[in-house]
């Protein structure tokens, strides 16, 4: 018991991932609210529960595996709300486990290099932000590469970052070249000793031809100098663009060799179930989610915990 005055203990990760997945929580809960209540698990009410997680965008191959497997051995039984989210949150989990993979900097590569990309306006400056203090956490030595060189204000907020996590920042004039930007940030890296090097990229748009072979230029560039380079290349998605994520991954892997995915906005957005119908697609690890705007809003990924904060399953 707290004492009076006492100051409530800070949320948990959990209790976070649920405020920040609440109204994806609400649209899945307003849609299956009802379809169950007094009724049994027929052919009209699995297809209400098909069609409402269609609308939660899970997707329609996705819809169908659940809905089958809720249906398996409770087919003509009545079924509560409770049990349902329960269900639901456990076959959602079932398809999100493969795409559980934390983050891992392999120690033997120096500077282990991360390049970061994805459309306008994901949030992908303030990720490679948070990831560096999330690295910093972990005792690594970071650096920075603003090699967003169209935006000065994304060069001005790595700098931000950098001061704030005590890492350094190669940056250079806005409109210079951003592969040899990166190409010097490695050569620096690889001089001061560093642990992780994170690459910005300019948010380009997945159908601009010259901006997607100017990221493949990048790749290329940096492996002149370590021909394993980079060593992980993640993709930031906008979860409130909904199914548009989907044409987002495909473009971009076929650009350049994608390693994992980071799914930001979660907060501001009903479409939270678009994480689950990227897993089954793609088969990519999902290392982290962004739940808020705050610095320790962007937390590793969980599938148990977020099937189960979707879906509003206790």
């Amino acid at each position: 018991m707290r004492e009076f005055g006492e100051a409530p203990p800070p949320p948990t990760l959990f209790e976070r991932l649920k405020e920040g997945l609440s109204r994806s929580t609400r649209g899945l809960s307003d849609n299956i609210t009802g379809i169950f209540t007094d009724r049994k698990l027929d052919a009209t009410t699995l297809s209400e529960l098909e069609e409402a997680l269609i609308r939660a965008d899970l997707g329609a191959a996705q819809a169908r595996q659940i809905t089958q497997a809720i249906a398996e051995d409770r087919f003509d039984v009545s079924i509560s709300d409770y049990d349902l989210k329960r269900l639901l949150a456990a076959e959602i989990a079932k398809i999100l486990k493969p795409a559980e993979a934390p983050l891992t900097v392999d120690k033997a590569k120096k500077p282990f290099v991360i390049l970061v990309a994805g459309v306008n306006g994901t949030g992908k400056t303030t990720t490679i932000g948070k990831l560096g203090k999330h690295f910093g956490r972990q005792k690594l030595e970071v650096m920075f590469a603003a090699g967003d060189t169209f935006r000065a204000a994304a060069i001005d907020q790595l700098r931000i970052w950098g001061e704030r996590i005590g890492a350094d920042v190669v940056a250079s004039a806005p409109g210079a070249d951003s592969a040899g930007l990166a190409y010097d940030a490695l050569e620096r890296a690889r001089a001061q000793n560093a642990d992780v090097l994170l690459i910005d990229t300019a948010g380009r748009l997945q159908n601009k031809a010259g901006l997607m072979a100017e990221l493949e230029k990048i790749v290329r560039v940096i492996a002149k100098l370590d021909p394993t380079a980079p060593h992980a290349v993640l993709l930031v998605l906008d979860a409130t663009t909904g199914q548009n994520a989907i044409s987002q991954v495909e473009v971009f892997k076929n650009t350049v060799p994608l390693t994992g995915l980071i799914m930001t906005k979660l907060d501001g957005t009903a479409k939270g179930g678009i994480l689950v119908a990227l897993a089954a697609r793609f088969g990519l690890p999902i290392h982290f989610i962004g739940v808020g705007e705050g610095e320790d809003d962007l937390q590793p990924f969980v599938a148990k915990d977020f099937a189960k904060a979707l879906t509003g399953a206790s």
